[in-house]
């Protein structure tokens, strides 16, 4: 059965890296002595090193061990014999573009479908859904493809903003970008506000967290999904 937190950012206002979260990590790891790390996106462009100290110091706090993929000779069989999966975020082109370089897509589904545990923050949320095209990244590099892992029936727009009406700034808002996406796919798209997170266990999708979150679908209006609604019985 799947098991996964597919969380809109690693951190939020005022706390450290992933802080506001481990209490819930703490006992969704709970099975778990060490974490399998994929640092592809490279936050900040970090190194892959530098990305996985930064994850390691983190779950260190609640007892749990970080090695990430980067160190290992064969990343498919470091994905497939992982006890717990943790996708960090960064620029999303460049992680899928890594994912599909490496080929281990295939080997994702295959250990989350068996019930290893998988964390997302932001880009590594990105990929959770069906493609990764509402994501909110530069494309800095292309990759083979847009589709990613599908573990859940739609799209993901992380650090999902709200307009702000005091502001100058005349460019689009997330909203109007959404829509312009919905003239030319019929994918589901869910603005998920910092802070908040999904928890999926099978084919149950509930939003966690402080915050709504506001769902798209193509010529509807947004729907505001209030903390602990069943997400999934809207598809």
């Amino acid at each position: 059965m799947k098991k996964l937190i597919v969380a809109s950012t690693s951190t939020v206002h005022g706390s450290g890296y992933l802080e506001y979260i481990l209490p819930t990590l703490k006992n969704f790891f709970k099975e778990a002595t060490t974490i399998l790390f994929i640092p592809y996106a490279r936050a900040s462009g970090k190194t892959y090193d530098e990305y996985t100290s930064v994850a390691r110091k983190a779950f260190a706090t609640i007892g749990k061990e970080v090695v990430g993929i980067h160190e290992f000779d064969n990343p498919k069989d470091a994905v497939l014999k992982a006890e717990a999966i943790f996708t960090g975020g960064g620029n999303t082109f460049e992680l899928v573009n890594q994912l599909y370089k490496n080929d281990i897509l295939p080997d994702l589904t295959t250990a989350v479908e068996n019930g290893t545990p998988y964390l997302g923050t932001s880009a590594g949320s990105n990929i959770c859904g069906v493609t990764m095209m509402n994501t909110n990244d530069m494309p800095i590099v292309y990759p083979p493809s847009f589709k990613t892992l599908g573990f859940i029936p739609f799209n993901i727009n992380a650090h999902y903003l709200d307009p702000n009406p005091d502001s100058t700034h005349m460019g689009e808002t997330r909203e109007t970008r959404i829509k312009e996406y919905h003239i030319f796919n019929e994918t589901p798209v869910l603005g998920l506000r910092e802070g908040s997170w999904l928890e999926v266990n099978g084919a149950t999708i509930t939003l966690r967290g402080s915050y709504t979150a506001r769902l798209f679908k193509q010529g509807k209006e947004p729907v505001e999904l209030d903390t602990n609604t069943e997400v999934s019985q809207y598809f």
